[in-house]
């Protein structure tokens, strides 16, 4: 084993994680400062910075005479993004959901994944298809920023407990704009740090280069949003955990696909197991995930053990495959557990909504993790924004 890989991973996982108390910490204040929720940071500036190492990825890739990675990083991204990130998150934490990305934000990440898989239909990606997808994110932007003016009032007095008499100094903004800045280079750079010492450990126990793409580099450009989600919850901000995944999900497909193939030197071609197997798997993972954020409006730990199985699944199948073993067993395994799993979360979505259960409240949320697990069992009075 090369003790050089190794050191980069010891290295790395404290930046990451500095990175990402660094960031939440700066996010939180600055959105309750300039009385905008946090879920709309999360859906912006954590999400796009927690991006960044997916959208450098695919530009590197490109003028690299590499891109055919580019989708496929997306894809395995988004992907990572429910199935683990949001899984851990919930594990570690349950999480409360906020109505709008209930009503808003999921729906239009199943229709960015779904618009990717139309577009990546004929095996390649266009200038003028990646111009659309920027052009969709400057008007998600334009909304999000629209919304943000329009509640200020409300959440003015939702967050004045959090600010707990703390002057509005010009020096303390200025110190939370540091705290985001540094926030998102550690995690850029430490996520960067553990994927080179991840492959180089790999690499060493000899580990098959495939496998190692399809894991490790997959998760570890992930490591980001995990380490991001998880700080967010264990710190009491829900709306910052579950804003970064599904803003992150938006942000891969509008900003870091459409600006890879708006700056590309030629059309961006997509492997045809990609249009086949992995996108498919990408969309039909977003429409799960509105049932699971449904149920009470909280991502509960049981339902991110369900989430988290899916991707051990997923994992399984793909390097099955890859290494050329039959991955019959495993289909009859996906078709037996997996559609059942996901028709049980969608009946649990309809209980939800026939029973009219709305979000918690502020003051359930402030009760702790064990509150939002236990939501759900009585409507609460008047829906949530």
């Amino acid at each position: 084993m090369d003790p050089w890989a190794l050191a980069l991973v010891v290295v790395g996982l404290p930046v990451l994680l500095v990175g990402a108390e660094l960031l939440v910490r700066g996010a939180s204040r600055l959105a309750r400062a300039a009385g905008i929720s946090p879920v709309i940071i999360g859906l912006t500036i954590v999400a796009f910075g927690t991006s960044a190492p997916e959208l450098a990825v695919n530009v590197t890739a490109v003028y690299a005479g590499s891109p055919d990675v580019a989708v496929g990083n997306v894809v395995g991204s988004n992907i990572a993004n429910i199935l683990l990130i949001l899984a851990i998150a919930a594990i570690v934490a349950p999480l409360a959901v906020a109505a709008r990305i209930v009503r808003a934000d999921v729906p239009l990440m199943i229709g960015t994944a779904a618009l990717l898989w139309l577009y990546a239909a004929d095996g390649e990606l266009s200038r003028v298809e990646g111009l659309i997808l920027v052009g969709g994110l400057a008007v998600y932007l334009l909304l999000l920023w629209w919304e943000s003016r329009r509640e200020p009032a409300a959440v003015e007095a939702e967050f004045e407990a959090g600010l707990a008499g703390r002057a509005r100094s010009p020096a303390g903004v200025v110190r939370d704009v540091a705290f985001v800045a540094v926030g998102l280079v550690a995690l850029v750079a430490g996520g960067r740090l553990i994927v080179d010492g991840a492959v180089g450990v790999a690499t060493g126990l000899g580990l098959p280069e495939v496998v190692i793409g399809l894991t490790v580099v997959a998760i570890g450009t992930s490591l980001p949003e995990l380490a991001t989600a998880v700080i967010a919850g264990l710190r009491g901000e829900p709306d910052l955990a579950v804003g970064n995944v599904v803003g992150s999900c938006i942000f891969n497909v509008l900003a870091v696909v459409g600006l890879t193939a708006t700056v590309a030197p030629d059309v961006i071609p997509v492997p045809p197991t990609v249009t086949s197997f992995d996108l498919p798997v990408m969309v039909a993972v977003t429409v799960i995930a509105l049932p699971i954020v449904l149920t009470g409006f909280v991502v509960r730990r049981w339902e991110g053990a369900l989430l988290l199985a899916y991707y051990v699944a997923y994992l399984v199948y793909i390097v099955m495959g890859a290494t050329g073993r039959p991955t019959e067993a495993l289909s009859e395994v996906m078709l037996t557990f997996v559609i059942p799993a996901t028709a049980l979360g969608l009946g649990l979505a309809a209980w939800a909504e026939l029973r009219g259960v709305s979000p918690p409240t502020k003051a359930e949320r402030a009760a702790g993790p064990e509150a939002d697990q236990d939501h759900g069992g009585a409507p609460t009075p008047g829906p949530q924004a």
